[in-house]
């Protein structure tokens, strides 16, 4: 039961908070994030309920329809929901990921895919090196030259699972870029893949391609780097920005031209059917008013508990009552759509760093599909936008207020429209 360990964490931070000259811990904690205030998140995350939770409820409607057709007794309960929706998916837009795996073998996906965008938007060329030391026989290492020729780092790509590697995928960087210290980065990607037999090749999941545009994303962030210090290097930006370039890196695993130029099928190199990319587009827009309830109910429990002045906490028979309360209060509360985390076990904000943050990847998430709009109505993949990119916030990291650069880039502020759109919300105003 660990009731009494949130309510006695959430009164400590807020009674900190005021210490330090702050209202609450979130004031204290967003006033070094990107998004400056606690008004300005309030705000953003109020604009997306809304959307989300009436798409939520035309989704349930659909769905509660299958049930009955299916002469299940009704009514639709949050169980039965990932299984109808999984059906609709399935029928309604023809997606098997799995059969899209002979189309993305690993050395067509990154070497025609990835780093072709990269060279097409950045300039950046990459040459393997098989005579450089590298810490297993699994890693690859590339040195990085930029459209002039010259050198401006290493890239390291450690692709396959093994017993001594943790799980999951990310980036990490051995060597900051530094004009102080006279350093190039040395950038490194981890993912997961699984090892194919010998003399078979390694084939990807549609995930898995755009997991290794993803990380590549923060590894442009690290190797375009221009700036004197190391701790103001690549990615060294707050937590809510961290994410946004290499979401934004995503775009252009499905960019035609891109796609074009990696996704031919490794035994007969037919390239994928030409209708492919706009059914998986439509299947990713389904579904998304569950999941961004889910998610911003998680995000609002974070928040009101992350709110309270000193004194305000609930006593700990009082902590259902206090999640009912904020869920209400924020229009979130629907029995068909719990939070992706409870009070009592949201290790992100309780265990982990996230308290007062868990909004940053919707935050993140509101920047990539705006800069990706952006990018798609100045022609996509074309190197000026690139050099834009690059030049006004990715060689920046943190030398810069992040918001600055990208008011610079796209000469205006971020709208949440986009993401609505790329969800496939329907706007409520």
């Amino acid at each position: 039961d660990t009731r009494a360990t949130v309510v006695r964490m959430a009164a400590l931070r807020a009674e900190r908070a005021v210490l330090l000259g702050y209202r609450t811990h979130a004031d204290y904690v967003v006033a070094d994030q990107t998004a400056g205030t606690t008004e300005a998140v309030t705000s953003m995350l109020a604009a997306l309920v809304g959307p989300a939770v009436e798409n939520a409820h035309q989704e349930a409607a659909e769905l509660e329809d299958l049930l009955e057709a299916d002469g299940e007794p009704g009514p639709l309960k949050p169980w039965d929901w990932a299984y109808y929706a999984e059906r609709v998916r399935r029928e309604r837009f023809d997606v098997d990921a799995a059969a899209l795996r002979p189309w993305f073998r690993l050395e067509d996906v990154v070497e025609h895919g990835v780093f072709h965008a990269a060279y097409e938007l950045y300039g950046l060329r990459f040459r393997r090196r098989h005579h450089l030391p590298v810490y297993h026989p699994d890693v690859a290492a590339y040195e990085v030259f930029d459209d002039e020729d010259n050198g401006i780092g290493l890239f390291l790509a450690d692709w396959y699972a093994r017993p001594s590697k943790r799980g999951g995928a990310w980036m990490s960087t051995f060597v900051d870029q530094s004009h102080l210290l006279g350093t190039s980065a040395v950038t490194v990607v981890n993912l997961n893949i699984s090892r194919p037999p010998d003399g078979e090749p390694a084939l990807l999941t549609l995930d898995e391609v755009d997991t290794a545009f993803h990380e590549f994303g923060h590894v442009l962030h690290g190797m375009l780097s221009d700036v004197r210090y190391p701790r103001l290097s690549g990615t060294s930006v707050p937590r809510d920005f961290v994410e946004y370039p290499s979401q934004v890196n995503e775009m252009w695993s499905l960019w035609p031209k891109v796609l074009d130029n990696y996704a031919h099928h490794h035994a007969t190199r037919d390239p994928l059917p030409a209708d492919v990319p706009e059914r998986i587009r439509a299947a990713r827009s389904y579904g998304q008013g569950f999941a961004l309830t889910e998610y911003l109910a998680a995000t609002l429990l974070d928040w009101e508990w992350h709110r309270l002045a000193p004194g305000a906490a609930p006593d700990p028979d009082g902590v259902e009552a206090f999640e009912q309360a904020a869920l209400a209060r924020h229009r979130l509360a629907f029995h068909l759509v719990p939070p992706r985390y409870r009070s009592t076990y949201f290790s992100h904000v309780f265990a982990g760093g996230y308290s007062a943050g868990y909004y940053s990847y919707v935050w993140s998430e509101v920047l990539d599909a705006d800069t990706v709009e952006w990018f798609r109505e100045h022609g996509g993949l074309r190197r000026e936008l690139g050099e834009r990119f690059a030049r006004r916030l990715l060689s920046r990291g943190g030398s810069v207020d992040p918001m600055a650069a990208y008011e610079s880039v796209l000469g205006r502020p971020p709208r949440v429209e986009p993401l609505l759109e790329r969800r496939g919300l329907t706007p409520v105003w």
